[in-house]
C-alpha cells in the first residue's frame, strides 16, 4: 500500500529519492553538502546538462517527505567548511534527509515547457550499510566468519583479549549478563581497533556497536560471536542460546527496519569509496573492501523498473560507484583511481548490470582542497599538488601548522590495476595528508566563488540528469 501511495503521488508531484552513502571516512557529509550548495546556487556545472543549458529556474530547500527523520544539517555544514571555521564538517552519525526543489523548463518538444521535481537526498552512515550483510546470515554463520578474519594476519594480536575471554566460556553452558556483557565489551574494543588498524574503512558488521545512540546498553547491542563446532545447535538458557537470540534482535530491530523503511525505497544510490586510504593499507585492506562492496550491492534491490515492480517492489535503477579524495591525486592519476576502483567493484558491476540497471564509476571530489603544480626533484619534474595540510599533519620530518601551503607529489599509481593486489604500493608509500578546505576570497560585491569540485557535475549528470529533460 505504501509503494502504491508513493507511485501515485510521484505521478502527480514527480520526484526522485537519492541515496547517499558509502563506507565510513568516505566523505558522505561533504559531499551531500557540496550536491546542495550547487544545487540550489544554480552554479554553472558543465556537464550537468539541465545546468549547462540553462534550464534550471531555480531550485529551493523545501519540507523533506518525513517528518519523524532527522533535517541534514546543511547551513551549519556549509558555514563550517568557511571562515573563520574552514574546516570538514562532522562525519555522518544517524540517517539524515533533505528535499531540494527543482523548477526547470524541459527541452524543446512536445513536452517543453516548466517542470517541477523533488529531489529527496538521503544520508545515512557507512557503518549502517555494512550492516545489510546480516540480512542472510545466521548467528553460526557470522561467528565462523568473523572469528576465521579476527585470526588472520595483523588481526590475531589485537583480537587476542576477546579471543582469550571467548576460551574461558563454554558456550553449551548458562552465562551470566556480567559475562555476556563483557564478551561484549571486548568485542567492541576488537572493532574499534580495527578502524585504526589493518582495517582502515569499517568492513566488518555490526556496525551500530561503533555509533550505538539510542541503543546503547540495549540486549540488541551486547553480544558477541561465539568459537561454535560445526552443526551445534542452542541448548535453552545457554551462552549459544542467548547470543543467539540478542543477534536476531539486531537483525530485526535494527537492521531490517533500516532497510524496510528508508533503503528500500531508493531510486538511485551513489556509494562513495574511500580508495586511497585501502590502498596506503595495503593488499589485505583492499580486498576486504572489494568484499565488502560485493556485500553491500547484494543487498541493493537494483534493475530496470517495469510498471508491476514500480508499483509493488521499486528497484534503485542507477548506482553509481565514486572514488573520492581525488584531488589528493595529479589529475595523470585520476583514471588510474577510477580503473582500480571499477575492479574492486567488477563482480558488483556485471551482476547489477545483468539485472538492468545502469552503473557507472568515477572519481571525484566533491570540494577540491588542492590545485596542481610541478616540482623539481634533481633532474625529474613531479606532479605535485598544492593545498594548505591540517595543523598536525606530517610527511617524513615535516609537522604542518595548518596555515602553511605546501606542494606534495603524493606518489604513483601503477598503471596496471590487478597489480595493487600483489604489493606493488607498499603500506604508507603514498602521501595523503588531510588537507584544510579551500580559501575562498570574495568578490568586489562581496560574492563568494562556488565552492570548487572535481566531477561532481558528471555525478549529478548520471544521478538525475535523466529527470531534468
Amino acid at each position: 500500500m505504501r509503494n502504491l501511495g508513493a507511485y501515485a503521488a510521484n505521478a502527480i508531484s514527480p520526484r526522485v529519492r537519492l541515496g547517499v552513502t558509502g563506507l565510513s571516512r568516505s566523505g558522505k557529509t561533504v559531499f551531500t553538502t557540496a550536491l546542495v550548495h550547487h544545487l540550489i546556487g544554480v552554479t554553472p556545472l558543465p556537464v550537468f546538462r539541465a545546468s549547462a543549458e540553462g534550464r534550471i529556474r531555480r531550485a529551493i530547500l523545501d519540507d523533506q517527505p518525513d517528518d519523524a527523520v532527522p533535517r541534514f544539517p546543511f547551513e551549519e555544514h556549509l558555514a563550517t567548511l568557511g571562515e573563520p571555521h574552514r574546516r570538514w564538517p562532522e562525519s555522518t552519525t544517524r540517517i539524515a534527509e533533505l528535499r531540494v526543489a527543482i523548477d526547470y523548463e524541459r527541452r524543446a518538444g512536445w513536452r517543453s515547457g516548466p517542470a517541477h521535481l523533488a529531489v529527496d537526498i538521503v544520508d545515512y552512515p557507512g557503518e549502517w550499510l555494512i550492516d545489510l550483510a546480516l540480512l542472510d546470515k545466521d548467528f553460526a554463520s557470522w561467528s565462523r566468519d568473523t572469528l576465521a578474519a579476527s585470526r588472520a594476519n595483523g588481526r590475531a594480536v589485537i583480537a587476542a583479549p576477546w579471543h582469550a575471554a571467548l576460551a574461558e566460556h563454554d558456550p553449551k553452558k548458562p552465562a551470566s549478563e556480567m559475562d555476556i556483557g563483557r564478551l561484549s565489551d571486548l568485542f567492541k574494543v576488537y572493532l574499534t581497533a580495527l578502524r585504526e588498524g589493518p582495517e582502515r574503512v569499517a568492513t566488518t558488521p555490526p556496525g551500530r556497536f561503533l555509533m550505538p545512540g539510542d541503543l546503547a546498553g540495549s540486549p540488541a547491542l551486547t553480544f558477541s560471536p561465539l568459537d561454535l563446532p560445526p552443526g551445534a545447535e542452542p541448548a535453552p538458557k545457554s551462552l549459544h542460546a542467548q547470543m543467539e537470540r540478542r543477534f536476531d534482535a539486531y537483525r530485526t530491530h535494527v537492521v531490517r527496519p533500516f532497510f524496510r523503511d528508508h533503503f528500500s525505497q531508493l531510486d538511485r544510490q551513489i556509494v562513495l569509496v574511500d580508495v586511497l586510504s585501502a590502498l596506503d593499507s595495503g593488499p589485505l585492506a583492499l580486498a576486504e573492501l572489494e568484499d565488502a562492496l560485493d556485500r553491500v550491492l547484494l543487498a541493493f534491490r537494483a534493475g530496470s523498473n517495469t510498471l508491476i515492480s514500480s508499483l509493488f517492489a521499486p528497484r534503485i535503477d542507477k548506482v553509481l560507484f565514486a572514488a573520492t579524495k581525488a584531488d589528493h591525486l595529479h589529475r595523470s592519476d585520476h583514471a588510474r583511481l577510477e580503473a582500480i576502483l571499477r575492479l574492486l567493484v567488477d563482480r558488483s558491476l556485471r551482476r547489477t548490470r545483468g539485472a538492468g540497471a545502469r552503473v557507472e564509476t568515477m572519481a571525484l571530489a566533491s570540494i577540491r582542497a588542492t590545485r596542481e603544480a610541478s616540482v623539481r626533484s634533481g633532474r625529474e619534474t613531479l606532479p605535485a599538488i598544492v593545498g594548505t595540510p591540517e595543523a598536525g599533519e606530517c610527511i617524513g620530518d615535516e609537522l604542518f601548522d595548518g596555515m602553511t601551503e605546501a606542494a606534495i607529489f603524493p606518489g604513483e599509481l601503477p598503471e596496471d590495476p590487478h597489480a595493487v593486489f600483489s604489493g606493488a604500493i607498499a603500506p604508507g608509500a603514498l602521501r595523503f595528508p588531510r588537507f584544510r578546505p579551500p580559501l575562498r576570497m570574495p568578490d568586489a560585491a562581496g560574492r563568494l566563488p562556488p565552492l570548487p569540485h572535481i566531477r561532481l557535475d558528471r555525478a549529478l549528470e548520471f544521478l538525475i540528469g535523466d529527470r531534468l529533460i
